[in-house]
């Protein structure tokens, strides 16, 4: 099993997953309203 004595919680660098997750975020919002503007489109038109 890995030694983590050197672990101090709190202290680590949590830039990169911060980015990550905000730019998840923004696919994901921008996704669903996408999607969502599809569906009234092809409600106004019949489809």
């Amino acid at each position: 099993m890995a030694d983590h004595s050197d672990y101090k919680p709190g202290h680590m660098d949590i830039r990169v997953q911060e980015k990550t997750f905000d730019n998840f975020m923004w696919f994901v919002s921008r996704g669903a309203v996408l999607v969502i503007c599809i569906l009234i489109f092809m409600a106004l038109v019949n489809a």
